[in-house]
């Protein structure tokens, strides 16, 4: 396995964030307001929300946190209004003015390189969007997420499963096989049942169903 720097972690951050943008211009008002698979979030919140995790440095965080009381929801309320704009377009144009931040609020680079893939896919999802990001950045992003639980309990959901990509290198752990796109097991790890959908192998039932479970 080859070992990626953190400067290329950012530049795919930066490439996956303005491929977001382009991809997010020109919805409809209609479109904005459509659930995202975030929750409760529309497409609108979770791009706010990415404008956030692009604006909020450590110390900031900290604060914030300590000010919700450990209450993360509340935590990613707050840094999503404050980062919303008064309009759609207002809120792309803060994402857009992003794009190429290093800001974050922890030096766990393929983490935030996560966020932008799983939130970008939580949005081009429910609109039928399909540009889909790049295979070798999203591969990162999975190696990350089946070694450990961060901002999602990734490593937990594919424990004692035996993952492969059917496009890229990735592959990792022992036991029932799950096998489809770099992508749908990167999204699937990150607790989104329907990308269950596009997977195959007898270790597919034990996955969905620990998406369900969170």
């Amino acid at each position: 396995m080859t070992t990626t720097s953190r400067d290329q972690l950012w530049a795919a951050i930066h490439t996956e964030r303005a491929r977001l943008a382009d991809d997010l211009a020109g919805l409809t008002d209609e479109q904005w307001a459509r659930q995202s698979l975030c929750g409760r979030w529309t497409v609108e919140e979770v791009l706010a929300h990415l404008t956030a995790a692009a604006s909020t440095t450590r110390l900031r965080w900290i604060r914030s946190v300590l000010a919700a009381r450990f209450d993360f929801d509340l935590h990613n309320e707050r840094r999503l209004r404050e980062h919303r704009g008064a309009t759609p377009g207002e809120t792309l144009a803060r994402f857009r003015a992003v794009v190429t931040s290093t800001t974050a609020a922890s030096g766990h680079t393929p983490a935030w390189l996560g966020e932008v893939v799983v939130h970008g896919e939580d949005i081009r999802r429910p609109l039928g969007l399909h540009g889909s990001p790049d295979v070798a950045a999203v591969t990162e992003v999975a190696r990350f997420f089946a070694s450990r639980d961060f901002t999602v309990p990734s490593r937990s959901a594919v424990e004692g499963l035996r993952l492969a990509a059917t496009d890229g290198p990735f592959e990792s752990g022992s036991g029932p096989l799950v096998r489809g796109t770099t992508l749908a097991l990167t999204m699937a790890m990150a607790g989104r049942e329907s990308f269950c959908d596009d997977l195959t192998g007898d270790g597919v039932a034990t996955l969905r169903s620990r998406c369900a479970a969170s």
